[in-house]
């Protein structure tokens, strides 16, 4: 029994049709799907190799705080410290012979008038010279009269006949002789007084005993050397070293603020002086500050001043803002492609508003605040605006 069947041909050509039709709208739709996933494929990479890399980049950099300082008027301040000295110093020592001190009457820190007798010298040898001094004149005004009444009894006897005219002439030069050596030891008397007033160590001018050199029983001659340190009237001044820029900038005349070291007080002084040279060395000149008397004031110490010089328009910032190393102080600014760059800066004067920027900056700039130590010149920031140095 034969149960193979047969199919129609035309019935089989229907049905490769189909199934062609089916195929080939199957590599249609995986095509499709394909270049949809190579399409998402390239805007994935774009987005997270572009974009994303980038704004990576920016969010990596680091966060500054900046301001833009502008400009101020402020008082020109120059800083300077010295040694202090008395303005107008005087030494005193012996003007005399000299000889044993007897007595000494003044210390160092007591105040003394002009003639004032400091210290005294032995003179008993000096006064036994001045007693036969004045023998001496009294001799010599004896030998005056009895020439000068000789004289005067021949005057008597000329017209007589009794006396001749030469006598008158040897008796007026003998009362002439006398009368000369009547000077002649009244001056060796005032020699011999003005030399034991001189024994006296005295005051030349009123003032303040800085130093006492000399005790009672000390033998003193005039190579012994100062005995006495006076500072005239008390006057003391400070000797403030500043830079040939800084001397420049002042005149006699100006206010200044001294406070010496070790202390607390606050001194006013003004310039009276002004170096006109300047140290080679150093290249530094000296102001010479007057200042009255005070208790805090010794001689040989050292003060500080803050010497006013005028005003002047200059950026100020913040400490924070400077940086420092063996080429000088430096700020960093932040320029319009937020890159820090490096700004040489000259700082003048210190207040409680901050440190004065005499050179350097404009006051338009970018000025980092904080932070400024971990840069480096070049390197990307973020920066953050900040309208006044003392805010947040």
């Amino acid at each position: 029994m034969n149960y193979e069947s047969t199919i129609p041909s035309e019935d089989v050509t229907m049905l490769d049709d189909t199934e062609a039709h089916a195929a080939s709208r199957r590599w249609i739709i995986i095509t499709a799907a394909v270049v949809v996933a190579l399409l998402l494929a390239y805007i994935g990479y774009n987005y997270f190799t572009g974009g994303a890399v980038k704004d990576d980049t920016a969010s990596q950099a680091p966060m500054v705080t900046v301001m833009s300082p502008g400009k101020q008027q402020v008082i020109r301040t120059i800083n300077a410290t010295g040694t202090l000295a008395a303005r107008r110093e005087i030494p005193v020592s012996i003007v005399g012979e000299g000889g044993r001190v007897t007595n000494v009457y003044v210390d160092a820190g007591d105040w003394v008038k002009q003639g004032q007798i400091m210290a005294s010298i032995d003179r008993s040898v000096q006064v036994q010279q001045a007693a036969g001094q004045e023998a001496s004149v009294g001799v010599s005004r004896a030998d005056l009269n009895l020439a000068q009444a000789n004289l005067d009894r021949a005057a008597q006897l000329v017209d007589r006949g009794f006396i001749s005219k030469a006598d008158i002439d040897r008796l007026t030069a003998t009362r002439d002789s006398a009368a000369a050596r009547l000077r002649v030891s009244q001056a060796q008397l005032n020699e011999t007084r003005a030399r034991n007033n001189r024994l006296n160590v005295v005051a030349p001018k009123a003032g303040f005993v800085l130093e006492r050199n000399v005790e009672p029983g000390q033998t003193v001659t005039q190579g012994s050397g100062t005995l006495f340190l006076l500072a005239q009237d008390g006057e003391m001044e400070l000797q403030a070293r500043l830079g040939e820029s800084d001397l420049a900038n002042i005149s006699v005349g100006i206010s200044t603020q001294v406070t010496p070291v070790g202390t607390d007080k606050i001194l006013t002084g003004q310039v009276w002086q002004i170096s006109p040279i300047i140290d080679p060395q150093s290249r530094q000149g000296i102001a010479r500050i007057s200042l009255g008397y005070d208790s805090a004031l010794r001689p040989g110490g050292f003060a500080s001043a803050r010497i006013q010089s005028g005003t002047s328009e200059v950026a100020i910032l913040p400490e924070s803002a400077l940086q420092n190393d063996s080429k000088g102080s430096f700020v960093y600014i932040v320029g319009p492609d937020n890159k820090a760059v490096r700004r040489d800066v000259v700082i003048g004067s210190v207040s409680e508003a901050g440190l004065s920027i005499t050179s350097g900056l404009t006051g338009n700039e970018k000025v980092v605040l904080r932070a400024g130590g971990f840069l480096s010149p070049g390197e990307t920031v973020q920066p953050k605006v900040q309208k006044k140095a003392g805010g947040a």
